[in-house]
């Protein structure tokens, strides 16, 4: 599973940094984001390419678990 820190960062940025990941050969990814718009945007991504997202919550940062 490959690990990604988007913390602080703001769209577009986690969905690009995402898109470059899984243009490797990782098939599961773990992001984590700290704002609703971070983490509503990169589980529609994720969902449009084919994955499935599980979302958790802790201290207002999401720790979004893609796997195909």
């Amino acid at each position: 599973m490959k690990l990604l820190d988007a913390r602080g960062l703001s769209c577009p940025e986690p969905i690009i940094m995402l898109r470059n990941e899984m243009n490797s050969s990782a098939v599961a990814y773990q992001i984590i984001v700290d704002n609703t718009a971070a983490r509503e945007n990169v589980t529609r991504y994720a969902h449009h390419q084919g994955y499935q997202v599980e979302v958790s919550e802790k201290g207002g940062e999401y720790t979004l678990n893609i796997t195909k």
